[in-house]
């Protein structure tokens, strides 16, 4: 069976593969390899800038041929280096052998045995990774963060002025304004945003143990930390992690994944509330011509899209809570169980990219039903009993909460005509009982 969208295993590279494409650039396996060889070309660069006296020679002109090794690398390359780790059975060390063929064609074969000098595959590993992961970021995650994120802070200043019953515990409870509520979300979504840029992308650069040891013996002279920390900072753009065992520590990897979690966590509420606003009338929702809503029920528009949102938002956050737990652990100096979880850093991203096209489907396919806002305030008067005994406390009325108890903790429906003629009765003065009258449920929404 040939691989397509059909036979895929995995929904998000078969069903979902158009939502997810963007991210096959940072977390395919031909990603990786891409990835990997762009740090073993720089590392050369960087090691005959120093120079190494064997490397002084080296004409620096070559260094865009070499930068154009990875620049250029494509599919065939990938294959080839896959085809060289069928022999070598070791996938950083085929990417060795793959760039030592290509110093090979340019006739640098006197100085290959620099490439990969010193370095274990987590030096590589563990700046391929955490790069490829800050790129994704940067160029498919955010832009797409922002486009949920633009979205409810439009719908937000929208429903500005949209006074809403509000419920707590599920029932009704002091009003509220629409665009309020969907501001809470705007708020929280910014906060952690912001937490996510403090986290530094983190990078393990220094040999077997983390010492530079093979490095520091060949070439004693040189202050291998100093070098480390300017390759992995300036040349890669990443925060070097020192001192280290063989591995990253994935201590800021994980808290990366800690707070996309709570971002999702956030849209996952999202999704909830307005699903249930849906089911509750508040929206109606735009019809697509040719859409079926059930396969037996003709009349359903159902809120599909936030389900869909919640499904693959607690995909990603079950994925993200295990790679958060388990990546800063790890046996000794070193065990693999990193490397094959590194692998799927991308299908939490994946399921999450899926879960904020759906939520941003879902937004902009809502409808306001102004009737029903209107109407459930209306029928729900006995929520202003809080302002009307709020008003009589600072009147100095006697027993005002028990008063406004009495009147409407009962099953007895509380009207506007209940309240005035309740008013009528209290003992204050005309000014105060036009005040107390001219609230109600559509105007008592707060600041």
């Amino acid at each position: 069976m040939l691989l397509n969208e059909l036979s895929a295993v995995s929904p998000i590279d078969g069903r979902y593969r158009s939502k997810t494409t963007s991210l096959a650039p940072f977390f395919s396996e031909e990603a990786l390899i891409k990835y990997r060889v762009r740090v073993e070309i720089e590392y050369f660069i960087a090691l005959c800038e120093i120079p190494l006296p064997q490397l002084a020679a080296f004409d620096t002109k070559l260094f865009k041929d070499l930068r154009n090794i990875y620049l250029n690398f494509g599919s065939e390359d990938a294959q080839a280096i896959k085809d060289i780790e069928k022999i070598t059975n070791h996938d950083v060390k085929a990417v060795e052998y793959f760039i030592k063929k290509k110093f090979d064609g340019l006739k640098l074969d006197s100085f290959k045995e620099f490439i990969h000098f010193g370095l274990t595959s987590q030096d590589i590993n563990n700046t391929a990774i955490p790069l490829s992961l800050k790129e994704a970021m940067n160029e498919v995650y955010v832009p797409q963060y922002l486009e949920v994120l633009h979205r409810l802070q439009e719908l937000a200043l929208e429903w500005a002025s949209v006074p809403m019953l509000a419920r707590t515990h599920g029932q009704p409870a002091s009003p509220t304004r629409l665009g309020k509520e969907i501001d809470v979300f705007v708020v929280r979504l910014k906060e952690q945003f912001n937490l996510l840029n403090d986290i530094p992308s983190a990078s393990k650069f220094g040999g077997a143990t983390g010492n530079y040891n093979a490095h520091q013996v060949a070439y004693p002279d040189v202050d291998w930390r100093v070098f480390g920390e300017q390759f992995v900072q300036e040349k890669l753009g990443l925060y070097h992690s020192f001192p280290t065992t063989q591995i990253e520590h994935y201590d800021h990897m994980a808290a990366l994944f800690d707070t996309l979690k709570r971002i999702n966590t956030i849209l996952l509420d999202l999704d909830r509330d307005v699903w249930t606003y849906v089911s509750m009338d508040y929206f109606k929702q735009k019809i697509k011509k040719g859409e079926v809503g059930s396969s037996a029920m003709p009349h359903k528009v159902n809120p599909i899209d936030f389900e869909n949102s919640e499904g693959n938002l607690g995909m990603a956050n079950a994925i993200f809570e295990h790679l958060s737990a388990k990546l800063p652990v790890s046996r000794l100096q070193r065990d693999l169980t990193d490397s094959t979880v590194l692998r799927n850093i991308g299908v939490p991203l994946a399921h999450t990219l899926i879960a904020f096209q759906s939520t941003v489907k879902g937004l902009n396919k809502l409808v306001l039903n102004a009737e029903k806002f209107a109407e459930d305030l209306e029928n729900n008067w006995a929520v202003v009993a809080e302002a009307i005994q709020t008003i009589l406390r600072r009147e100095a009325y006697p027993d005002p909460y028990e008063a406004l108890k009495g009147l409407t903790r009962t099953n007895e429906k509380i009207t506007r005509k209940t309240l005035s003629d309740f008013i009528d009765t209290l003992q204050v003065s005309d000014a105060v009982k036009k005040e107390l009258k001219g609230i109600s449920p559509h105007n008592y929404t707060g600041v």
